[in-house]
């Protein structure tokens, strides 16, 4: 990959100001092993901003820290050098492996999470209330039935897969994404479900382990519970037809900005976030 956007000097995102911020995390010190980092683990935060989840990861007295908490607006503040170990794990397995803090470059989104539906407003624990347009109802992968969850913004998952580019640019031993819900499985339920992490992990590798078998991507199917498709990629465009229930398939016509445009029932618009490209 050639990414022509973010760079990572010395370890350090380098951008402009109103892009990125680095604060001072001076607990964490320890270097990564040999070979490592060869993960990149996606967090939320379940916090009121990201400028208030980062301070917060900042304080000496805490023990948990990031080396990316990205902000709704997709502003990045970056806490730890990517050379160095961050304490986002936690208690973590996946594949007979444990303790990932020691692996892995941790990323957490401004994202409130899992919500309460009260009256025609959702509720995060914090308190915060979010209108409809910023939820989403679906089921959990480790989960059986569906919650209400906030969702995630265009800008935010824009300057993930830019992100994770351009670590995967830097050190070419990361070679897998995770969800924190995948190596803390009953313990922790983010990014959830309102993030793409499978389309992310498309992008990045099914075309890296079998070319052959991801050449056609015009076809996928609906992820959540119900989808609204638009007549135009907007929140606010009217609805092209009823949603989309779980499971439906769909031929992608065109990409615009975080959203396709399909044809299912009829043709319309939909979140690319929630519709998973046919492998």
């Amino acid at each position: 990959m050639d990414n022509q956007g973010l760079k990572i000097i010395d370890h350090w995102i380098s951008g402009e100001e109103k892009e990125v911020s680095r604060m001072a995390c001076d607990k964490n010190t320890k270097p990564f092993g040999n070979g490592m980092p060869d993960s990149i683990i996606i967090h939320y935060t379940a916090g009121k901003s990201g400028k208030s989840s980062a301070e917060y990861l900042c304080r000496k007295n805490v023990q948990a820290s990031a080396h990316i908490v990205l902000d709704r607006s997709g502003h990045i503040y970056q806490l730890v050098p990517f050379d160095t170990i961050a304490w986002h794990a936690g208690k973590s397995s996946y594949k007979g492996r444990s303790g990932f803090n020691n692996f892995s470059i941790g990323i957490e989104i401004d994202n409130a999470g899992v919500l309460e539906k009260v009256g025609d407003k959702y509720k995060a624990w914090f308190g915060s209330l979010y209108s409809e347009s910023e939820v989403v109802q679906a089921t959990h992968r480790n989960e059986a039935s569906p919650r209400y969850w906030h969702t995630y913004t265009e800008e935010q998952i824009s300057k993930i897969f830019e992100l994770c580019e351009a670590l995967m640019d830097r050190y070419p031993t990361i070679t897998s994404i995770l969800g924190h819900e995948e190596i803390s499985k009953g313990r922790k339920q983010d990014p959830g479900p309102a993030f793409p992490l499978d389309r992310l992990r498309q992008r990045f590798f099914d075309s890296r382990e079998d070319t052959s078998a991801n050449n056609d991507k015009s076809e996928g199917y609906v992820e959540v519970s119900s989808l609204n498709i638009r007549e135009m990629p907007s929140i606010h465009a009217g609805l092209a037809a009823s949603p989309l229930p779980e499971g439906t398939k769909v031929r992608i016509l065109q990409e615009h900005s975080g959203w396709y445009k399909v044809e299912a029932v009829t043709e319309g618009w939909v979140s690319a976030q929630y519709v998973a490209l046919k492998s």
